[in-house]
């Protein structure tokens, strides 16, 4: 004991097979304030020592004391955050760090998965250059088939949801509109909405929870299968053979797919209007093509592209940096989900701007 600061040295070997001291033991009774792990001397080791380090990690956090790691190889902190997360308990969160030392870590931690991403998007623009320089050594069977799950099989919640959407839109812009007799501009607002923002943005939400979590949970399985291992083995990127195909089908699909959920959404306004307002299907066709033109479609086509690239890359990204096993295969669809549609809303934002300065 330093003051409030334990040192605890690690020597020698550790197996499971033998018997492992108890923290209670070593701290005696005393409630240090740190504590600082050596294991410099350690001569060999098991699952032993992730044990005693895990009680040592808990302590800390009932506790209230800092826990420092630091001393430990990136390996054995690594397989120990893995044996904290599998064993979700009601410990404390540990609050001990100074505050910035709390943001660094949060900012380093940070700025390591921007690299991953960066390196990732990257490893997908040179296999898009090969594909465009080698189109015959793409898996275009692969492609097909993918663009059957995310396409084809998409058809019936996008219906659902896309001719909800544009009912609840003409409903709503009816109750203020008949207010000052412009009911028949509520194809207007139907039009523009679902050209422009909501075919495209519903579209990617829906596919980012049905395909981008499909992608992810598909790759993370082949993960802890060692069957990625097994392409890196054998020479072959697993972007180009696994990520590549899935890319395009939904960068080709989901323009398809978001001019489908404009259709529907406007007929879905058009039977409002006709139901609620006595607008006939005509007299709302008519007034609709007088506000919506090609601008505003290309606008709507681009963005789906967009979504659907950004829906791609979360799930497979995350897919392939699922951990070896079944819970971590679940938290890497959930996460999919949740980073596709992140960056969906920001680049929806983004191109708001962007079309606004643009005069689009």
């Amino acid at each position: 004991m330093e003051g409030d600061l334990a040192m605890v040295t690690l020597a020698g070997v550790w197996r499971v097979t033998e018997p492992r001291p108890h923290w209670g033991a070593v701290v005696q009774g005393q409630e240090p304030r740190r504590v600082r792990l050596d294991v410099s001397q350690l001569e060999r080791w098991d699952s032993s020592l992730l044990l005693f380090l895990f009680d040592t990690q808990q302590w800390c956090r009932v506790m209230g004391a800092y826990c420092d790691l630091s001393g430990l190889p990136d390996k054995v902190r690594e397989m120990l955050g893995q044996l904290s997360r599998s064993h979700e308990t009601s410990v404390p969160f540990d609050r001990s760090e100074n505050f910035f030392i709390t943001v660094g870590h949060a900012t380093l931690d940070a700025w390591r998965k921007v690299q991953e991403i960066s390196s990732f998007v990257g490893e997908c623009a040179l296999g898009l250059a090969n594909l465009i320089k080698r189109p015959r050594k793409f898996r275009w069977a692969d492609c097909l088939e993918q663009m059957q799950q995310c396409g084809a099989m998409a058809l019936p919640i996008v219906s659902l949801i896309s001719l909800l959407v544009g009912l609840t839109l003409a409903y709503t812009g009816a109750l203020i509109l008949r207010q000052y007799g412009g009911d028949i501009y509520v194809a207007d607002l139907v039009g523009i909405s679902m050209v422009r923002e909501m075919g495209a943005l519903m579209t990617a939400i829906v596919l980012a929870g049905r395909t981008g979590a499909a992608f992810a949970a598909h790759l993370g399985n082949m993960k802890a299968n060692e069957e990625i291992d097994a392409l890196n083995t054998l020479g072959i990127s697993p972007v180009d053979f696994l990520v590549m195909p899935r890319l395009v089908a939904l960068c080709l699909m989901m323009p398809l797919l978001a001019l489908y959920a404009n259709c529907l959404g406007i007929v879905g306004g058009m039977f409002i209007a006709l139901g609620v307002l006595d607008i006939p299907p005509a007299a709302y066709w008519v007034e609709m093509l007088t506000i919506v033109d090609m601008s505003d479609v290309m606008a709507g086509m681009i963005k789906a592209a967009t979504f659907g690239v950004i829906v791609g890359v979360a799930g497979c990204l995350r897919g392939l940096q699922a951990e070896r096993s079944a819970m971590g295969v679940g938290l890497a669809a959930t996460s999919a989900v949740v980073t596709g549609i992140l960056f969906i809303i920001v680049a929806d934002a983004i191109y708001a701007v962007l079309f606004d300065i643009l005069g689009i």
